[in-house]
């Protein structure tokens, strides 16, 4: 049954909001921010962990931001999902820190090519372990169809999002994490058709990321799903400094599931 995940995103240290078509690996000199938080990462696991809110991911964009995810995971330790950086050098180190699975995406895209020989390194340093693993796949549309985006978003890869494709990495995973990127942070909607064919695609969990703006959304992505995709919600909300939906409201829908 669909479902709100929280989310803590954080740049440069600090718990932030971004449009994130504005990412760049470059520089920040383009960067948008739509929220800077005066609480620390752990303020914020604190409080899915006292409302139970399951399943939240702790996102590092760019450097800089390993000490505040360490203080995320160290507020709930098995209660949230880390990713930004992670290969299989460091993917057990950050679960023996506390994650409940660790997320990868640009480092399965050398080149802009999906390389099965990296994700299969991940998982044996997982020891073999896909439930811990959640794959990323965020994207961006190009041709109208959509395809991987790797390095903060800026990079649009060969990888095209399709049945075939999510049909080859579901027995590696336990879950993916798919933000629309070109309407992330911009409370303009989500990407019906996009939420859709994640449905009709996906067989285990999926989170679908990207323009949610209300609590409607959340009705609306359980209608276009039939409750297969669970989302999220950023800048929108009260708590990152959003006036469309209240915390509370999404905590109330997430009760209101479960009965």
């Amino acid at each position: 049954m669909t479902r709100f995940r929280p989310c803590i995103d954080l740049h440069a240290g600090s718990v932030k909001q971004i449009v994130g078509g504005t990412l760049s690996t470059i520089s920040d000199s383009s960067l948008k921010t739509n929220f800077t938080s005066e609480h620390p990462s752990a303020y914020y696991a604190d409080l899915y962990k006292k409302h139970g809110l399951t399943g939240a991911h702790v996102i590092m964009l760019g450097p800089g931001n390993d000490e505040a995810a360490k203080e995320a995971l160290a507020a709930w330790k098995g209660g949230m999902q880390v990713g930004g950086g992670i290969t299989e050098k460091n993917a057990r180190e950050w679960i023996e820190r506390g994650a409940e699975k660790v997320i990868i995406t640009s480092y399965l895209f050398p080149d802009s090519k999906f390389s099965m020989e990296r994700l299969e390194a991940v998982l044996q340093a997982l020891e073999n372990d896909k439930e811990k693993l959640v794959m990323d796949l965020s994207c961006r549309r190009k041709d109208d169809k959509w395809f991987v985006a790797t390095n903060k978003w800026q990079t649009i890869t060969e990888f095209e999002l399709n049945q075939e494709s999510i049909s080859l990495l579901e027995p590696h995973c336990s879950e993916f994490l798919i933000h629309a990127a070109d309407v992330e942070g911009l409370q303009r909607g989500i990407d019906h058709e996009l939420v859709s064919k994640l449905a009709e695609w996906c067989t285990i969990p999926v989170t679908y990321a990207g323009g949610g703006r209300s609590i409607e959304d959340l009705e609306l992505v359980k209608k276009l799903s039939h409750g297969k995709v669970d989302l999220t919600i950023g800048s929108a909300l009260d708590i990152f400094g959003g006036s469309g939906v209240k915390f509370a409201e999404c905590v109330k829908w997430n009760q209101e599931q479960r009965m």
